[in-house]
């Protein structure tokens, strides 16, 4: 006992300063692929952090909770559901605590996603590529129900941790960044969390701030961590319809025309939802004589060369 509770103090000495590499990420301006008087847009790079996506924020928050709150510790093994980025982010933290981490994955992810969780000391195990996130879920819950006491679900879809580290981190950076002007933001769904846990932060700090989600057109699309909700079998839990102000629709053909835009007029080389957060930034400010929009870039182009292999062909 006195050991355990001794290897906790140290992951909790460890995390605070994990903590120093999480969020303070750049908000930067598009003025070339978007310019138009009055309107303006901003987005923050959020791939200049631990494990190089946005996904840091609720991973480090998730496991920091179940450390604090009893849940996670010594001897049990976190497990979760995801397309990449957090389990990336799950993989980075794990082993700098040295907590064992496996991973549901669809089969279908990208390889350098594969590589740098496999690197990271992460457990992979593949679930259908064609049932998405939907099926890596279900597969990692009947394992944890097998041994519930040998792993930590982290669940990232229902975990409200998730949610809440937007609220307190992104949105509060925002609006510090833009000094209470933004007017609008948006973002993409996928756990729902960056959008949920954003939208009540900036909601609670000014309610005129308009907050736009955007969807892709169809259940097969191509933006890896989207989610088309009116066709998943997993609604994520976090999910709340009622804070969003608008939706806007966002299809891959549009994602890659702004890849190919951002990379040779902003010198950025986005994600595929990257660019289709900036995509449904420009179309709200199409529709705008005065604003300041904000919007996220989750991650950048390094985990994506066959997509890059496919836009610049």
């Amino acid at each position: 006992m006195v050991k355990s509770l001794d290897i906790n103090t140290v992951w909790l000495q460890r995390l605070a300063e994990i903590g120093e590499q999480i969020g303070n990420t750049p908000l930067v301006p598009i003025r070339r692929v978007y310019a138009r008087a009055g309107v303006e847009i901003w987005a923050k790079l959020e791939w200049q952090q631990l494990g190089g996506s946005v996904k840091a924020r609720p991973a480090y928050n998730i496991i920091k909770t179940a450390i604090e709150q009893g849940q996670l510790h010594p001897g049990k093994t976190l497990i979760d559901a995801t397309s990449g980025n957090t389990g990336i982010a799950y993989a980075a933290i794990g082993a700098a605590l040295g907590l064992r981490v496996q991973l549901f994955v669809p089969d279908n992810i990208t390889v350098e996603r594969r590589r740098i969780m496999q690197a990271l000391g992460a457990e992979l195990v593949y679930s259908a590529p064609l049932e998405g996130t939907d099926g890596a879920q279900r597969m990692a819950r009947e394992l944890v129900a097998s041994d519930p006491e040998g792993y930590f679900y982290a669940d990232q879809y229902s975990n409200d941790a998730n949610w809440r580290a937007h609220l307190e981190g992104t949105a509060q950076e925002l609006w510090h960044q833009t000094q209470g002007k933004l007017t609008h933001f948006v973002a993409g769904l996928g756990t729902t969390g960056s959008f949920t846990g954003t939208t009540r932060g900036l909601k609670a700090l000014d309610s005129s701030i308009q907050c736009i989600e955007l969807q892709p057109d169809i259940a097969m699309h191509a933006l890896e961590g989207w989610k088309f909700l009116e066709a998943a079998l997993m609604v994520p839990a976090i999910y709340d319809g009622s804070v969003a102000d608008g939706r806007l629709i966002v299809t891959t053909e549009r994602a890659h025309e702004v890849i190919q835009s951002v990379a040779r007029q902003e010198g950025l080389l986005l994600s595929p939802s990257s660019a289709a957060n900036l995509a449904g930034a420009i179309a709200l400010a199409d529709t705008l004589d005065q604003g300041l929009i904000v919007t996220l870039f989750p991650d950048s182009s390094e985990k994506y060369s066959e997509v890059y292999d496919e836009i610049f062909a």
